[in-house]
């Protein structure tokens, strides 16, 4: 079986939009387009090369995807070898439209129920990059065996996160972490079962002034 893991630069409020460069994402009015860089830290290189080391099939959703099969495949210079190698790899894209694939080696998924198919399938492991609005889902399904989070030291405002709307509550065990010259946490995270319900509890208040309060939550008015 295939495993699944997502590789995210975030910034510390959980951004991950348009890292690479201005032009990348500005939907929604982002204005902080290659964040990335603007900050800079080589200390996530090693983290990085052994991500892609190997082989892998990459998994996206459709505007990463367009994103990359518009930069990679032209790319020239020092990042000529990463272009090279990802046109090489299966390009798996999650997407409910009917656009045309053109770049070689791309193939569609309809839905979470054929990642679950390519997860039982024979083939190299699979990485996530960018792809905002895959996570929430594929957590649910639980279909994600491992999150490398590289978590900058700067806040972004708004724009596109990591853990959106549809998230699924859950618990996360870390298994890896280190922190760079330049204070980027990489974490590296395996889900680990729903969060436990029972708990020992301090008493709650029992003062007026605690009902009250009580009653403005449950009327929507505090």
């Amino acid at each position: 079986m295939r495993k699944v893991t997502g590789g995210a630069f975030l910034s510390l409020d959980g951004v991950m939009q348009a890292p690479g460069g201005p032009t990348e994402d500005y939907t929604g009015g982002f204005d902080q387009g290659g964040w990335l860089f603007r900050f800079g830290d080589e200390g996530i290189f090693d983290t990085v090369g052994s991500l892609f080391a190997g082989e892998y099939d990459l998994l996206l959703g459709r505007r990463t995807y367009d994103i990359f099969a518009s930069y990679w495949p032209y790319v020239e210079g020092p990042e000529a070898e990463m272009g090279q190698a990802f046109t090489r790899a299966g390009k798996h894209v999650l997407t409910r439209g009917a656009q045309t694939l053109e770049w070689e080696n791309s193939h569609r998924l309809k839905g979470v129920d054929d990642v679950a198919a390519l997860k039982q399938s024979d083939g190299p492991d699979l990485i996530i990059q960018g792809s905002s609005t895959i996570y929430p889902e594929l957590l649910a399904a639980e279909l994600i065996d491992r999150l490398v989070l590289m978590i900058f030291p700067v806040t972004l405002g708004k724009g596109k996160r990591l853990f959106g709307e549809g998230t699924p509550a859950g618990k996360l065990r870390m298994t890896d972490h280190k922190v760079t010259a330049k204070g980027t946490v990489i974490a590296t995270y395996e889900p680990d079962g729903a969060i436990p319900r029972d708990a020992s509890f301090p008493e709650p208040s029992t003062s007026q002034r605690e009902q009250e309060r009580q009653a403005r939550m449950r009327e929507e008015k505090w």
